[in-house]
């Protein structure tokens, strides 16, 4: 058995500059934490693989497409693969943290546009 504490996974550098820790890679997925800060942006991108967004806490805006949904805590959002997505924090004060599950892992880059 693997036991973690999210917050004890080392922070991972990303084109986005969010905090985002990598807390699982392994053959068939691939799961990071990301914690948006108030007023912070994921930018538009495209990711190779299917993708799903569980809420861990706080609430934020995340498009797919043309489509825009605010979200909440507790909230699951599946963006396809190959569609452009992006996750925003519109807050003053609260954190946006979010479980980013990709799979299965991808064996290429996300495209930052």
């Amino acid at each position: 058995m693997q036991t973690i504490n999210a917050f004890d996974a080392p922070e991972m550098k990303n084109p986005h500059k969010v905090s985002a820790r990598k807390l699982l890679d392994f053959k068939h997925a691939l799961v990071i934490m990301l914690d948006i800060k108030p007023h912070e942006t994921l930018f538009p991108h495209i990711t190779p693989v299917d993708v799903f967004f569980y809420i861990l806490d706080g609430e934020g805006e995340v498009k797919i497409g043309e489509e825009v949904e605010q979200v909440k805590k507790d909230d699951i959002v599946f963006s396809p693969a190959k569609m452009v997505h992006l996750l925003r924090n519109h807050h003053d004060e609260a954190n946006f943290r979010v479980l980013v599950v990709k799979t299965p892992k991808p064996t290429s880059e996300t495209k930052l546009l």
